[in-house]
């Protein structure tokens, strides 16, 4: 179990070290680098997913449904943690507790923990956690601004500005009319989509390589003890109110005990949020992941 979980962390830690050693030494335009994920790398990486991960319509509805209930309670947590601080840094950490790891954690362990058909649960959360981060986020820091005098429309359009948002609807409407892009099209959507988990561990680095070594102070504490414990706690809880049971519940448990996703730390960044706040969750829930993660795995068992 812990080679196992080493070799799936050693690897996050390897690409995001590197990155830091790079924007330590060398000057970086991290803001480039973060458009590139969020309007390019990233919209392919939904599109790819959506088009080639075998779904079924009830148990999407009840694992779309639970996984929900997740965020809303995560939404919650990190909203307690920021209690007193400024609304940038609240906000910051709603976000690092309700956007977990689900894809380049989540799947490997998964794989090793379920097998084949477990991954393919553990695929769909990553959909959903993925499309879902792109609706929840805008809202996060956009709702309630003060100066929009048009503050509905002002959150619907940081919705629908995001590339990736539009490749739901396009994936969608492609699996529903049975269409397939043509084969050097969807080869080139692969490869963008191949370069997205490198590339935001890579911003992870360097965003803690300009900031320096990770300060850990007592609001990111409590957000990294709210995504490694409260998170697999409010999907039990979640699961069991929406009916889960046997695997698929094991599955969304799993995925919500995942460290802080990089993808939170881009679109703080892209909407002027904390920062510095999410890449010091993100970094920390990262490396205090493997305990907590080795015993929600010996503690799945009982759920199937």
């Amino acid at each position: 179990m812990w080679q196992a979980l080493s070799d799936v962390l050693l690897p996050v830690l390897l690409v995001a070290g590197l990155g830091g050693l790079l924007s330590a030494r060398l000057p970086i335009d991290q803001a480039t680098v973060a458009r590139i994920t969020l309007y390019l790398l990233s919209p392919a990486l939904v599109l790819e997913v959506l088009l080639t991960t075998p779904v079924q319509a009830g148990e999407t509805l009840a694992l779309g449904a639970a996984y929900t209930l997740t965020v809303a309670g995560c939404l919650g947590l990190g909203w307690l943690c920021g209690l007193g601080r400024p609304v940038p840094e609240q906000r910051s950490l709603m976000a690092s507790v309700a956007i977990w790891n689900s894809g380049n954690m989540g799947l490997p362990i998964a794989l090793f923990a379920f097998g084949k058909t477990g991954f393919a649960q553990a695929t769909l959360l990553f959909l959903m956690s993925f499309v879902g981060m792109y609706l929840v986020a805008p809202v996060v820091y956009s709702a309630g601004v003060p100066g929009q005098p048009r503050a509905g429309a002002a959150l619907l359009l940081n919705m629908v500005r995001l590339p990736a948002v539009w490749m739901v609807g396009v994936g969608l409407l492609l699996r529903a009319l049975h269409l397939h892009l043509p084969a050097g099209l969807m080869r080139g959507v692969e490869l963008l989509a191949q370069a997205t988990l490198p590339v935001v561990l890579l911003s992870l680095g360097l965003q803690l390589g300009a900031a320096g070594w990770p300060r850990l102070d007592l609001r990111v504490a409590l957000a990294t003890a709210a995504r490694l414990l409260g998170g697999p706690l409010l999907g039990l809880g979640a699961g069991l109110l929406c009916g889960l049971g046997g695997q698929a519940l094991a599955v969304l448990v799993l995925s919500a005990s995942m460290p802080t996703a990089v993808n939170a730390l881009l679109i703080a960044r892209e909407y002027s949020g904390d920062a510095d706040t999410v890449a010091r969750t993100a970094f920390f829930s990262s490396v205090l992941s493997v305990p907590t993660i080795a015993a929600v795995v010996s503690l799945l068992p009982a759920l199937t």
